[in-house]
Formats: C-alpha cells, structure tokens, sequence
C-alpha cells in the first residue's frame, strides 16, 4: 500500500464533508498543525490516530488502507488470510513499527486488530484514548508503560489503559511481532 495514498484519502474525505483542519482538530481532539503535517506527508501515521480521523469523518477505517474509493465492501464478518492482509507502515514510517491490518471490512467495529511487528529501535511513544491488548506472537519485547520496564516473550500479554505512555522494542536475534487489539470509545 502507498502510504501517500492514506494521506490523500484523509485530504479528500475532509474537504468532500467541507470541513476545515480546524473542525476536524476539534472533533478528533488532534491539533491543526498535525493534521496538516498528516495531510502532507509521504507516511502513514500511527493507527489509533487513524482510527481517531475515521470516526470523526464517519467512515471506517478500512477506506484508508483500499486502493480504490469505494473502500472494501462491509460486512457483519471479517474474514482476514494470511496472504491477503493489507501492510501498512514500515521503514518508511519512522516509527519502526510494520502494521498487518485485520478485519478491515467488518462493519461498524468497536475494535481495531492489528499483527505488528517492532523494530529493535523503534522511535515512537504512544497514547491514545481506550484499551489495548498486546499479545506476543513471536520474538521477545521491551515494553514501556508509564514508566515501568515490561520483558515480554512469546505467549505473554499485557492489557492496558491506552491514555498510558507505551512504546516497545525488540530484543534478541528476532523481531518482535505481536498481536494488538485496540479498543476505541466510539465519539457520540
């Protein structure tokens, strides 16, 4: 997937509801200045903020990560193959973080799942509004939460307040990859 395009996609969607960077700031609790930053950049940026720019423009996120306009065609399940997940992130994203989305074309979610792997120098300290779950997949992390060192290796998981400082990366000879579960309090 080209990143740009996820960019693109945020543009065109918020001037078809004629909404200034200001409104739409207001509405995802993001500032102006990043949302432009988002609007202009060559990356994707980090997908709870995503999740946070879809529910304030109504759609779901999965129209972020198609090829097409019309997005993926919803439905009441969501079925994701292996070889089929859509990638997003990667090297390019200065994060260090490489995102497979799951379940994009399930309708009206509550939750975002994603299989995600860490670099060993990963440069990005989230928070966000929700919970997460982390579930180690393969390889073995350092985790950061609010200021406390989690080493996590796989089959472990950690659950959380997601308005916590986190952040992650991988020890050893492997790459952490693990699976997360975001979950994100719909906006009334």
């Amino acid at each position: 997937m080209n990143e740009t395009v996820i960019a693109k996609k945020i543009k065109g969607l918020r001037t078809s509801k004629k909404l200034s960077l200001d409104r739409l700031a207001d509405m995802t609790g993001l500032t102006k200045g990043y949302l432009s930053r988002i609007e202009h950049s060559e990356k994707a940026p980090p997908i709870y903020t995503l999740s946070r720019i879809s529910q304030a423009l109504g759609v779901d996120i999965a129209q972020f990560f198609m090829e097409n306009n019309q997005g993926p065609q919803l439905k009441d399940y969501s079925i994701s193959r292996k070889d089929e997940r859509i990638k997003v992130g990667g090297r390019g994203t200065g994060y260090g973080y490489d995102f497979e989305a799951l379940a994009l074309d399930k309708a009206g979610k509550n939750m975002e799942a994603y299989v995600v792997t860490v670099a060993y120098e990963a440069k990005a300290e989230f928070r966000h509004e929700g919970e997460e779950l982390l579930f180690m997949l393969e390889g073995r992390l350092e985790f950061f939460l609010n200021n406390e060192r989690f080493l996590l290796g796989e089959g472990d998981s950690i659950y959380f307040d997601a308005h916590l400082p986190h952040s992650g990366k991988s020890l050893g000879k492997r790459k952490a990859k693990m699976l997360i579960v975001i979950y994100s309090y719909r906006r009334a």
